[in-house]
Parts: structure tokens; sequence; C-alpha cells
């Protein structure tokens, strides 16, 4: 079943008071293309959740600034994805919108040109709740949902604590940004998806740990 489908059979709005419960959370990863790196690090994130999140509560799609919708995957992060037991399926690409952001309550930009993007389409509701994903791993923080048993909730707690910490916890410039491995060779695309790989772990770990 693709992220679309889940979504209408699942259907909820997006938590409007984070850290309450709600029905269902949303992530929503961008890159450019929605070729390399956002496709990946949903079938990951989701990957690593699944069994935490049994009622699939935690719903994570992607999208791209400049996507051709409907075009596959790159062959390589398929490839990636399925020798770690992660299902590729169900994530052609499509095009970064305005409802899209807003039915979002999480929004991970590969680098800080995709957050902006995501800001710029939705001001009032994003700028709290989008990150670069190096960036929200760097902030996240497990004790933010202490007690926390519902993934949801959990994962809602989690973003307004990263929020919160935003500007307080330095980091070096560029080093929020995943570059995008189009163009490159074998070597350097490789550790791009392992570098996204190492993030999105550490992102899984705070939802995770109760």
């Amino acid at each position: 079943m693709n992220t679309d489908a889940m979504l209408n059979i699942l259907g909820s709005s997006p938590s409007s008071s984070p850290g309450a419960y709600a029905p269902g959370f949303r992530v929503l990863v961008v890159c450019t293309g929605n070729l390399y790196r956002s496709p990946l690090a949903e079938c990951l994130l989701r990957q690593q959740l699944l069994d935490l999140d049994a009622r699939q509560t935690i719903r994570v799609s992607s999208a791209g600034t400049e996507a051709l919708p409907g075009t596959p995957m790159a062959t390589t992060v398929a490839s990636f994805l399925l020798a770690r037991g992660a299902d590729p399926s169900g994530t052609n690409s499509r095009r970064l919108t305005k409802e899209l952001v807003e039915n979002s309550d999480l929004v991970l930009g590969a680098a800080r040109e995709h957050r902006e993007a995501a800001v710029r389409l939705a001001p009032t509701w994003s700028l709290t709740r989008s990150f670069t994903l190096c960036e929200f791993a760097r902030l996240v923080r497990a004790e933010d949902a202490s007690g926390v048993v519902d993934p949801a909730a959990r994962f809602a707690n989690l973003v307004q604590g990263a929020a919160s910490r935003r500007g307080a916890v330095r980091a070096y410039a560029g080093d929020d940004d995943i570059d995008d491995p189009v163009g490159a060779g074998p070597q350097e695309v490789q550790k791009c998806l392992e570098r996204i790989e190492g993030v999105v772990q550490r992102v899984a770990a705070a939802v995770r740990t109760g």
C-alpha cells in the first residue's frame, strides 16, 4: 500500500497542540528530486518505527521541491533499502506543495534549502515544525517525551522540545545539510546513504525510548 492510500484510510488532521494525544502524527521528508535522500529517509524511518507503532499512527511520506511526479526512486536507493530489509515500494516522487506541508506535523529537509522551501509555503504552520534532518537529530532529546507512551504523542513532544532548543545548540556551517548525491560517484553516493541511515537511526531511537 502506498503512502497516500494509507493516509486516506487512516485519515486524521495534524495535531494542533504539540505534546497532546493525536490520532496520528505525520512526518514529511523533503529533498530536491525526491529520488535519493527523502525516499531513503522515509522508508528507513517507517521501518525503524514499525514494530513500535503497531497501529501505524506515525505516517511518513516524502516530496521534492523540483520533483517530476511519478518518477521511481533511484535504483541505488532501492537496493540499499532492500539490503536492510526495508520496503522501497510505493514511494514514487511527488512535488512539494503547501497542502503537503500543512498536513504534516513535522517536516524534515535534506538540507536548509528544503526546510526554507517548506516555511515559505506555509510559514505560520511550519516555522516551528520544520527542521533539516540532521538538525532535528542534533536537537532531539528522548527525555522531552519521558513518560509518554503513545508513539504519536511522543513524536509531538520531541518536536516541541527540539523547537525550543533551536539556537541554543550550535552547529558548524554545512553540518545540517546532506548534499545531493545526483551525479556523484558510487563511493560518494554510498557515503550519503549511510549518513542518512545514521541520522534516521538517531531520530528513531528518540521516538522509541520510553
